[in-house]
């Protein structure tokens, strides 16, 4: 149920104890509230943000272009007033009353940094990419090749089980391409690659022995609804591609769509908007986290939540906050923070990187309505062996189109023009998605004396591009300059964007997960080592990036922590 701040506020201090408490409803958040209610836990699942209610709250969902009143783009005032949300593509008439307007929540910039967030039921699973892919044993064991940052205390096999549980309840689409580097998953049937992107991959393929392969992206969106989507409630993608307005059918994987109703239904979720997090409640004679104190968003009143296990999902960045601000006798620095760690080795995904082309060919083909979906190269640099003069490596996704793709002409003029060839050929664009490194001297920290509106410290950005990322870029104009060349490609220019870190959605680390309490904050089943009742599995506990979209990560993660989480619970562990 969503209770109303005052229910809560107003409640006798026995009705504010749950078995759970989870902060964030994003998509790891989702999943946590998710596999908590379902295993019998009274949950309360706490969001800073407005409700939205799947369905009802997507304002724009069914507008037509002509509806909007600027046709999609924001007034220039608006533009003024957000100069940071404003650079994210979300940020259009459709979907930018889903993305955090930069006086709602500021942050000081020690180095040029895009936080783009999204405050309000669903978090950013509202607005995300829906690309999904498994990680190897190749980024898994990558820090522990190279020595650069810490081992990860898992492997492939530790999470594939759970990639699959994720996979067959949110609903994937892809193919079986039996990839070493990119493990196959429970797939839906794929979409299809234009013939140019199919021309490309055949090309490649034969130009670069198989080891370069060109496939069609692995995305969460359901093309052939299977039992347990539709026990959601959720039908096929329609292939609108209007995904950032909300997609009422359900068909891509959002928590509004499918795990915060999936919970609700179990009677044992209490969700609470309009919550801004404070910090954790550390009890220092029973050595445990022991609840949450809660800002009111809208009367600044502070309360109390407890909870025997607290899973903390706010999102990378907002989770750094949380803890850091969670102080107390034993942890003066932030919760858990023994080592000093908390807050550092913040890393993202450079998306700088784009290299376009042109093709003089396929005139008698088009593309066939529309598709929520592109083409994927996966990292090919640096997986079998060190090749290159960088660390790690990158993948690129893509997409191609007909160049003056309408059809003119009214009557007989128009029927002509749809038997006769069109010359005008196509263009492909390509965008790099490199790994970074994650640095001690990359940081977020709390701001000594600025506070936001609900008196919590400013967040402290101090993050930037290195060496390793300017030579990552450059070699992936050179090899993807080559690859379109052997394949037949025309025109081809490359462009670095400039777009400043925290631009792309994909900021990851501060929390990392690790074997050694003295060079992690978290262990494999993602506790904190130092407060083994708080569990943290967004971006925030990521050990390396590598070079796969992440979320599919999270949810997993996520979902194996709460598995273990119940079982401890149960055994009196925690």
């Amino acid at each position: 149920m969503t209770c109303p701040p005052t229910d809560l506020r107003k409640s006798t201090n026995e009705n504010r104890r749950f078995d759970a408490i989870v902060i964030g409803t994003g998509i790891s958040g989702g999943w946590a509230a998710k596999e908590l209610t379902e295993k019998g836990l009274r949950t309360l699942v706490l969001e800073r943000g407005r409700d939205v209610k799947h369905v009802t709250d997507y304002p724009t969902a069914q507008m037509q272009p002509w509806e909007f009143e600027h046709r999609g783009q924001p007034p220039l005032a608006i533009r003024q007033q957000n100069p940071i949300a404003s650079k994210h593509y979300i940020f259009r008439e459709d979907a930018m009353h889903f993305v955090v307007k930069d006086a709602h929540h500021p942050y000081v910039q020690d180095k040029p940094f895009d936080w783009m967030r999204g405050y309000q039921v669903g978090g950013r699973s509202l607005l995300w990419a829906r690309q999904t892919q498994r990680w190897s044993d190749f980024d898994f064991e990558g820090p522990a090749r190279d020595g650069f940052a810490v081992d990860w205390p898992i492997r492939y096999a530790d999470l594939a089980p759970w990639y699959s549980y994720v996979e067959k309840f949110a609903g994937i689409s892809g193919n079986r391409d039996g990839l070493p580097q990119l493990p196959d998953g429970e797939f839906l049937p794929p979409h299809e690659m234009t013939c140019v992107e199919k021309h490309f991959s055949e090309q490649t393929a034969q130009h670069y022995q198989g080891t370069r392969p060109v496939i069609i992206g692995r995305a969460a969106h359901i093309t052939d609804p299977q039992p347990i989507h539709t026990q959601q409630g959720r039908a096929k993608c329609q292939h609108r591609v209007m995904c950032q307005r909300g997609c009422p059918f359900g068909g891509y994987f959002s928590s509004n769509a499918s795990t915060l109703p999936w919970a609700e239904r179990t009677g044992k979720l209490t969700l609470r908007p309009h919550a801004v997090v404070h910090s954790i409640i550390y009890d220092e004679k029973k050595g445990r986290a022991t609840g949450v104190r809660v800002v009111d968003a809208h009367t600044k009143e502070m309360s109390e939540y407890y909870a025997k296990i607290i899973f903390v999902n706010a999102s990378a960045l907002n989770s750094n906050l949380i803890l850091l601000n969670s102080t107390s006798h034993r942890f003066p620095n932030g919760l858990g923070n023994d080592n000093g760690l908390l807050g550092k080795h913040i890393a993202f995904h450079n998306y700088r990187g784009r290299v376009s082309a042109q093709f003089d060919g396929f005139h008698d083909y088009t593309t066939d309505g529309r598709r929520p979906n592109g083409a994927y190269v996966p990292r090919f640099r640096n997986v079998f062996r060190q090749e290159t003069d960088f660390l790690r490596g990158y993948a690129a996704s893509f997409s191609t189109s007909k160049i003056g793709n309408a059809t003119p002409g009214l009557g007989t003029s128009l029927k002509d023009s749809l038997f006769r060839p069109d010359r005008s050929g196509w263009s492909i664009g390509i965008q790099m998605m490199g790994e970074t490194l994650p640095k001690e001297s990359s940081t977020v920290r709390l701001d000594p004396t600025l506070r936001d509106d609900w008196g919590i410290p400013q967040l402290r950005m101090s993050v930037d591009f290195d060496d390793n990322d300017r030579k990552m870029v450059q070699d992936f104009y050179e090899q993807f300059s080559e690859m379109l060349h052997k394949a037949g490609f025309v025109n081809i220019q490359t462009a670095d964007t400039r777009r400043n870190p925290g631009s792309e959605n994909h900021e990851m680390g501060g929390v990392r997960m690790g074997h050694d309490p003295t060079t992690s904050l978290l262990n494999r089943w993602n506790q904190l080592h130092a407060c083994q009742n708080v569990f943290v599995t967004d971006g925030a506990c990521m050990t390396s990036t590598s070079t796969q979209n992440p979320s599919l990560t999270y949810m997993a993660l996520t979902a194996r922590a709460a598995d273990y989480a119940v079982k401890e619970l149960k055994k009196g562990n925690l």
